[in-house]
């Protein structure tokens, strides 16, 4: 399968490069600064390009099978629409170039699904980033694509584990965090299996 990752230097995208790589898909990264990735491997290849640029997405799509979006915002916990706006960029792509899978990593909240005064704290601090991850999906949703949403709990960098659980609907009972690690190991696993597809999946260990 050649999958294109966008967002490949980022906690999550970097390990998907890796993982993908590794387990024998062709990848493609997707990079405003290419420098900054430092992996190598057989089955990678770089592409520069700016996400905002909806022709260079269109063209560095074309040709892939499917499409990882481990995209993140500069803005922080500003206000702010560059989520959907790459989103839009890449969806476009997507059509232009027949590419019917995509997976988006999001963040647990997006469906206002975390449960309890803690839940309901970490939604109201995360709630510019969440409203910006939530009209991207929604640009993914309306456009009949098969998409996969990760809905991963609070990102960790410890070492990947293989052992964190999935949910269909809100998150992990008594969750708090993931490695980076295990949520791209998620990210691969989807990719192979039609199961995910049109799935919103919450991540945690």
């Amino acid at each position: 399968m050649k999958i294109i990752v966008f967002g490949a230097t980022g906690g999550v995208g970097k390990q998907v490069v890796k993982q993908a790589a590794e387990d024998g898909f062709e990848v493609t990264a997707f990079l405003r600064t290419p420098a900054k990735l430092v992996f190598e491997h057989a089955n990678l290849k770089v592409i520069q390009g700016d996400a905002f640029n909806r022709a260079e997405v269109a063209a560095a799509i074309a040709g892939h099978d499917a499409v990882v979006s481990c995209l993140g915002s500069s803005k922080g916990m500003k206000k702010s629409t560059e989520l959907q706006e790459m989103t839009k960029n890449i969806v476009a792509g997507m059509e232009a170039n027949g590419v019917k899978r995509i997976v988006y990593t999001a963040s647990a909240g997006i469906h206002k699904e975390l449960a309890g005064m803690s839940g309901k704290l970490m939604m109201g601090m995360l709630k510019n980033a969440l409203k910006d991850h939530r009209a991207a999906v929604d640009e993914i949703m309306a456009h009949g694509l098969a998409y996969t949403i990760v809905r991963p709990m609070g990102l960790t960098n410890s070492e990947f584990t293989g052992k964190y659980r999935e949910a269909d609907e809100g998150v992990p009972e008594k969750s708090m965090s993931i490695p980076r690690a295990d949520v791209a190991h998620f990210i691969v696993k989807a990719l192979n299996d039609p199961q995910y597809e049109n799935s919103s999946i919450g991540l945690a260990t």
